[in-house]
């Protein structure tokens, strides 16, 4: 089967690539810049594509019976909003891909985005609009909505660790996720590519707390646990300090991610985040 991967080169496109190759899919690797994947023998051919430049995409779907996303903002940015990336850069790759008359897209969403007051969350709203464009598009679709990573988390929290003070949202310290690892959630995603018009809110099957996920983390690096709690209010601040700087984005999605319970029903994968962390955690193990 001829699979269009979009975004196969980020953490989690590298684990659906190494998927897809290992299914024996015949598979169009497509991203701004290519790197090497362990495991894929570059089994796969490269496109290197700019999402907000249509014309970048011309042709890509062509004899696609799949496309799979993984397109969005995740680094601040000064040239590009999520609005640029989320929504619009995957609505290009969408009329591409009805334009071949691919049949089956896969779109890689975030939990909570259509939750009532995701609309001020930009990394949030942007996900959410493209949502509606795909439902809309006529394409068998599956829509993966997953709670958060074990690998962005362990690196979130990291320099927090180093510094020996993990700071929390004041009153949101008990918020919960079961977040998930990109290998199981991977494998996921390609077995379910063929699903018809499907939406799963994906998590581990581990649920903690953040103050139980920190300590996890300061315990695995051997550090005693020490809090500090800032006002949720600090964070919308901080933001509009920070909008010419291209990091407003990512704050809010922050703000939002530690003051709302974020579990998914659709349990995926075998790993263990407290294992996860502690191999990462681990001396000299936190170099990654």
């Amino acid at each position: 089967m001829k699979v269009v991967l979009a975004g196969a080169f980020g953490n989690l496109g590298a684990e659906i690539l190494k998927s897809l190759v290992k299914a024996g899919h015949d598979v169009v690797a497509a991203d701004l810049k290519e790197r090497d994947v362990e495991g894929t023998n570059k089994k796969y051919k490269f496109v290197s594509i700019d999402a907000t430049n249509p014309e970048t995409l011309k042709g890509l779907c062509d004899g696609a019976d799949v496309v799979i996303t993984t397109m969005g903002l995740t680094s601040a940015s000064t040239k590009v909003t999520s609005y640029d990336i989320d929504y619009q850069g995957n609505l290009n790759l969408l009329n591409e891909a009805k334009a071949a008359k691919v049949k089956h897209f896969t779109y890689i969403s975030v939990i909570s985005c259509d939750l009532p007051g995701a609309e001020k969350v930009p990394m949030l709203h942007a996900k959410f609009l493209f949502e509606k464009e795909l439902e809309a598009s006529g394409i068998s679709y599956v829509i993966h909505r997953p709670t958060g990573y074990f690998y962005d988390i362990a690196k979130v929290f990291k320099p927090y660790v180093d510094n020996g003070e993990m700071k929390l949202l004041k009153g949101y310290g008990y918020v919960k996720a079961n977040v998930v690892d990109c290998p199981d959630f991977a494998e996921f995603i390609v077995k379910s590519m063929l699903d018809d018009n499907k939406l799963y809110n994906v998590g581990g099957k581990e649920t903690y707390s953040y103050m139980q996920m920190a300590k996890m983390c300061f315990d695995a690096a051997d550090k005693a646990l020490l809090v500090s709690w800032s006002p949720k209010w600090m964070f919308g601040l901080l933001a509009n300090m920070l909008k010419k700087q291209g990091k407003h984005d990512i704050i809010l999605f922050s703000q939002w991610s530690l003051s709302h319970d974020l579990v998914g029903d659709t349990i995926v994968g075998k790993g263990s985040f407290k294992e996860y962390v502690s191999k990462y955690f681990a001396k000299d193990g936190g170099n990654k």
